[in-house]
């Protein structure tokens, strides 16, 4: 109920692979570039005279933009096609990088957070996997891109500081701007125009082009989908407290567990690590033996545990136990959403529904900060762990209730 058999892309199988070979290929090297990045702004922060402060509201700059543009994005793609929202993204990437290599000023720092408002690659890429998989396959296809992400992270880590330590900022901000701009001509020479499956009939096409890429509409229809507004609602307040921790990382980890910067970047590659182990070899493995909906719930189930464990932990060595199930649980909680939410939806609208999925972070970036902030400062490292212990705990009340009242019903 409330599922629609979408039907394959005209692509043959080979083509298909080769297009979503090469989809992985754009992402771990976006990732690469927007570690790089991650390497290089504070510092640069830092030297144009930027306090925490400023950098919050920077960073919450982008957050808000990204909040704009996702849904924009999202139905950008579903009108216009896989090749022509890769292509906006990877150039819009290289812009920012473009701008960033000039920033001499800290306007300037605000100016090159722009173009983030197209800079969805990943969301993209999501598009043009879910297009090409079989729905059965979908989650195991999507934590693919997840494996991807710990690729780009261990290298974009990397290699940012090294090049940033020997060249300076403005060379690692050309060299991602170099890479960006290599990316856009993966995408225009191997990405099909579009993905989708063929229009039923011509009407609808030229109906479908005539709905604006901003539209509130569109929104609140995929909203009334059965099953959809429930789910999304849970990826929402599932989603942030977890999210909270993961914006407050850095900072929880130089001012409470006193890391240095070698230190921090040698868990962020631990980090890495876990991620590519859970996301290429571990969800497909799930996903392929067990319903979407008890994969969903275990995934809540273990956040909750996690969230405990959090709140108590005093040692580096606690925080990397921690880590593995919390990013398994992360993992796991968002292949399945998206998954859901895709195959909740028809085809010709996953682009936008995906948008919808990314702007989720962006609202994490958002206000995760100034929640995190507050509760840390007034309320230390164990209030963030127990919010996420409680909210994680009434979402899976909520739904083994709910499972189990259909289990009731369907005997009866």
């Amino acid at each position: 109920e409330g599922k629609f058999k979408q039907d394959s892309p005209q692509l043959q199988t080979p083509g298909k692979m080769r297009v979503i070979y090469v989809v992985y290929i754009i992402v771990s090297l976006d990732v690469t570039w927007m570690f790089l990045q991650f390497s290089v702004t504070p510092y640069l922060a830092k030297k144009l005279g930027f306090d925490t402060l400023w950098f919050g509201y920077l960073q919450t700059t982008v957050g808000l933009i990204q909040l704009i543009g996702g849904p924009m994005f999202g139905r950008f793609g579903d009108l216009f096609g896989a090749r022509a929202a890769l292509s906006l993204a990877c150039a819009a990437t290289t812009v920012s990088f473009l701008l960033l290599a000039v920033a001499n000023h800290p306007v300037l720092l605000f100016v090159h957070k722009l173009p983030t408002v197209f800079m969805h690659v990943l969301p993209a890429c999501q598009m043009v996997v879910t297009d090409l998989s079989e729905p059965e396959k979908r989650a195991e296809a999507l934590s693919k891109l997840g494996l991807c992400f710990g690729i780009g992270m261990i290298a974009g880590s990397t290699l940012g500081g090294n090049i940033s330590t020997r060249y300076g900022e403005t060379f690692a901000a050309c060299v991602g701007a170099a890479g960006s701009a290599f990316s856009l001509l993966l995408v225009l020479n191997f990405i099909p125009k579009s993905t989708k499956s063929e229009a039923p009939s011509s009407a609808t096409k030229s109906e479908n082009q005539n709905k604006k890429v901003f539209s509130l509409r569109e929104i609140t229809r995929l909203m009334k989908f059965p099953g959809v507004t429930r789910i999304f609602l849970i990826k929402i307040i599932a989603g942030l407290p977890s999210g909270i921790f993961q914006v407050m990382f850095s900072i929880i980890a130089m001012d409470f567990f006193k890391l240095e910067a070698q230190q921090n970047g040698y868990l962020m590659a631990y980090f890495g690590i876990v991620q590519m182990v859970v996301q290429g070899g571990v969800i497909g493995r799930l996903t392929s033996r067990f319903p979407e909906k008890s994969l969903l719930l275990l995934s809540i189930g273990v956040t909750a545990g996690v969230g405990l464990a959090q709140a108590y932990m005093q040692t580096v060595f606690q925080l990397c136990l921690t880590v593995t199930p919390w990013i398994f649980s992360l993992s796991v909680f968002n292949v399945i959403t998206d998954s859901m939410l895709t195959k909740s939806v028809p085809s010709s609208d996953t682009g936008t529904m995906l948008g919808l999925c990314s702007s989720v972070q962006s609202l994490v970036r958002t206000i995760g900060p100034t929640i995190g902030g507050f509760l840390y400062m007034n309320y230390g490292l164990a209030s963030i762990g127990l919010i996420e212990f409680f909210v994680n705990i009434v979402v899976f009340v909520y739904l083994l209730y709910r499972q189990l009242g259909k289990t009731e019903r369907q005997k009866e």
